[in-house]
């Protein structure tokens, strides 16, 4: 089975990167409103996270762009809408963009503008595994006893629901860096 097709069939990010011009960064960000507007039109697209630069470092933006299929991001990469918006991007960008192509468990444990490939499935498993037995655990004996009253369905859905955000946001990017060498050694 060839890369592509592996890919076809599940949810695939993009992540890409932009280094501003300076002063440019208020019209970059007009720009980016109106690309993400016509992103969401295209089939398969799950979403879009904006990373802003730190003030007082170098201004890049980090787009996170999720499809449900690397056939649909791939449709949306090449569109002709897609290069009229790139072109126009062009005035307000340092260099061309770097895009990273990231399918499954991988998006979790990559970090933007990182160059060398996702990490081994079997790493990429074992720390995702960490992350959710620490979440997992410790919200079941936290919050456990606070929603045993409820339907465990409903139980299941905020407890998971909390689970996801926590890993996402929280835990996936903290082991992320812990395990950084390990992830990426060959």
């Amino acid at each position: 089975m060839n890369i592509e097709q592996d890919k076809s069939n599940q949810q695939v990010t993009a992540v890409i990167s932009h280094y501003v011009r300076p002063g440019r960064e208020s019209g970059y960000e007009e720009w980016l409103q109106d690309i993400s507007q016509v992103a969401r039109q295209f089939e398969g697209h799950n979403g879009v996270t904006i990373l802003k630069p730190q003030p007082g470092t170098r201004p890049e933006y980090v787009i996170i762009l999720r499809f449900n299929s690397y056939k649909n991001l791939c449709r949306w990469m090449r569109s002709r809408e897609r290069k009229e918006c790139i072109d126009r991007a062009k005035p307000l960008i340092e260099k061309p963009e770097n895009v990273q192509i990231l399918t499954g468990l991988e998006a979790l444990v990559s970090l933007p503008n990182n160059a060398s490939p996702p990490p081994p499935k079997y790493k990429t498993a074992f720390v995702t595994w960490i992350g959710v037995f620490v979440c997992a655990s410790t919200l079941g004996y936290l919050l456990g006893p606070y929603l045993v009253a409820l339907p465990y369905l409903l139980r299941q859905a905020i407890m998971t629901g909390v689970v996801v955000v926590l890993l996402a946001y929280v835990v996936m990017p903290r082991l992320t860096r812990l395990f950084y060498k390990w992830l990426h050694s060959s």
